[in-house]
């Protein structure tokens, strides 16, 4: 290679071109959305984007309490700052906003939505999808980290309710960095949420990671704040970051990081039956069905649309589906 080919690698245009990446992958993710055209109407399993005073908020949303009031989750963007209850959306439920592709199941909202109108959808989750992040919420609700060791801005490909593949954060240390940013994310979930939401608790820990690092965290802070257009750019960065865990982790199968799509339904398995729902069915509806039947989702949707159904007592969901307006289809093994 000559000199003039040198300088032409090393130039500042060339090295310019890697730095517009992620501001490309934005653009190419945010007009995958809009294109995609989602439906207006609120349901679980959509993720929305909420504005207060000029910022955007995102909640992916799980039960409507009220008239315009539902449940669900604060989404944020900052998967370096991911904890044991942060859900990572990934490739495989795409398209959605990159502003909010970490679900803070941590983080429960109960939010009127006709004080933020007009409410957007960005976004949507499979059924399975949903199952696996009420399953994380759980895990917070009791308060029990899966047994990683903690290591601040790693993912960890992790299972949960014995069922479900999800990547997450690892668990916190006393001191740890994520506490302060839990805080403030409490802190504007209380915001969204109205004066009758109680106030955000601090953790164990919380204070003591402040005074230990205060310069530092004064920089987390002002980063934080930073506009719309910073924050979305660095969080467009959480592919490559995955993939430098896998590279650290040494790709094992044990615990590889890596990207996945929910088990195909190529056959009933045993133990499961195979459900194709009919057209317009809301999640709501299929999940209070699956509740009074004790089953739940474990995988799909396949090409065919069917989801594999698991249960204690696999006769008598069966039945019960099949007796159900909602259903289309039942296979047995």
């Amino acid at each position: 290679m000559g000199g003039a080919d040198v300088a032409a690698v090393d130039s500042p245009i060339a090295h310019a071109d890697y730095l517009l990446l992620p501001l490309a992958e934005l653009a190419r993710r945010r007009a995958a959305v809009a294109a995609h055209q989602f439906a207006t109407t609120l349901a679980a399993g959509r993720l929305v984007r909420l504005t207060r005073a000029g910022s955007s908020y995102g909640m992916l949303l799980d039960h409507q309490v009220g008239p315009h009031a539902w449940t669900g989750w604060m989404a944020a963007a900052e998967a370096d700052w991911a904890g044991p209850f942060d859900v990572l959306l990934e490739p495989v439920d795409d398209p959605f906003e990159p502003m909010f592709g970490l679900i803070q199941t941590w983080n429960q909202l109960q939010v009127d939505l006709q004080h933020y109108p007009p409410v957007e959808v960005v976004g949507e989750v499979s059924a399975v999808r949903l199952a696996a992040i009420r399953a994380v919420a759980q895990e917070a609700d009791a308060a029990t980290p899966p047994a990683l060791t903690a290591e601040p801005g790693r993912i960890a490909l992790r299972t949960v309710a014995g069922t479900f593949l999800v990547l997450t954060g690892t668990p916190m240390a006393p001191g740890d960095e994520r506490l302060e940013y839990q805080h403030l994310y409490r802190t504007a979930a209380l915001q969204l949420a109205g004066p009758a939401q109680p106030a955000p608790q601090k953790v164990a820990g919380d204070a003591a990671g402040r005074k230990a690092r205060p310069g530092w965290w004064a920089g987390a802070r002002r980063w934080l704040a930073a506009d719309g257009l910073v924050r979305p750019a660095f969080a467009l960065l959480a592919l490559v970051f995955v993939a430098q865990n896998l590279l650290l982790q040494g790709g094992g199968a044990d615990d590889a990081v890596r990207f996945r799509s929910a088990p195909a339904v190529d056959a009933p398995a045993q133990g499961r039956i195979a459900v194709r729902w009919k057209p317009g069915v809301g999640m709501d509806a299929v999940q209070a069905l699956l509740h009074a039947s004790h089953a739940q989702i474990v995988a799909g949707p396949d090409a065919q649309g069917r989801y594999a159904i698991a249960s204690a007592d696999l006769a008598a969901t069966a039945r019960l589906l099949q007796q159900s307006a909602l259903v289309a289809s039942v296979e047995q093994p």
